[in-house]
């Protein structure tokens, strides 16, 4: 019966109450904006006035570079959890350990 506020339900319950009064608390302490200006309806683009023809980011660099970080975690992943005592799970290793060098093979190949 002490416990009965580490109940799963009862400590959310808990927490729940007192996150939103915490959050209402600091509410009143946030700067308020007038929502009837002008500069508060338009667009907001990093400090520029946003158009239609403005610059788009350019991702050709970074795929690569996502691709690569994926293949080397997800083997060496699958390296770090492989039990060395059975064959079978050493011949997947080994499978994943091929199949990551051949994709590196395609990836960094110019």
């Amino acid at each position: 019966m002490n416990n009965i506020l580490l109940a799963p339900p009862i400590a959310f319950i808990i927490l729940l109450v007192f996150i939103s009064l915490f959050s209402f608390l600091l509410s009143r302490l946030s700067i308020h904006v007038n929502k009837n200006r002008s500069e508060s309806k338009k667009a907001y683009a990093c400090g520029e006035d946003f158009s239609e023809n403005m610059i788009q980011p350019d991702y050709s660099q970074f795929f690569p570079f996502a691709f690569f970080f994926t293949i080397l975690h997800v083997v060496a992943l699958m390296i770090a959890t492989v039990s060395l005592m059975t064959i079978g799970s050493l011949t997947i290793a080994m499978v994943y350990i091929l199949g990551a060098v051949i994709g590196l093979v395609i990836l960094l190949r110019k």
